[in-house]
């Protein structure tokens, strides 16, 4: 699956396309979970420790992937994940103050 994704991404337009629309994914994804963890006020905590969570996994994650070496397109692909993530996550934050 990865072979066929990053013989797909050698086009530099659907690659660009490709990491826009993961970066758009995980934005949302991000100010999504601010969104209702603000609303609710139920359970800032755990939510908190959940995304915490998610984060360090992807990090983990990313550790293992770069020793292996032919991940190249996973890897800008989990980066750009939990960049938007991050940045949807901070928006929110900024939102709330």
């Amino acid at each position: 699956l990865l072979i066929r994704l990053e013989q797909w991404t050698e086009n530099p337009w659907r690659r660009y396309s490709l990491f826009v629309i993961v970066l758009l994914a995980g934005y949302a994804l991000g100010s999504s979970i601010g969104t209702v963890n603000g609303a609710l006020s139920l359970m800032d905590p755990i939510g908190a420790f959940m995304t915490v969570m998610v984060l360090e996994i992807m990090v983990r994650i990313r550790r293992s992937w770069c020793s292996l070496g032919d991940k190249r397109i996973a890897l800008k692909l989990l980066d750009i994940a939990r960049i938007g993530l991050l940045y949807g996550l901070l928006s929110e934050g900024f939102k709330l103050l």
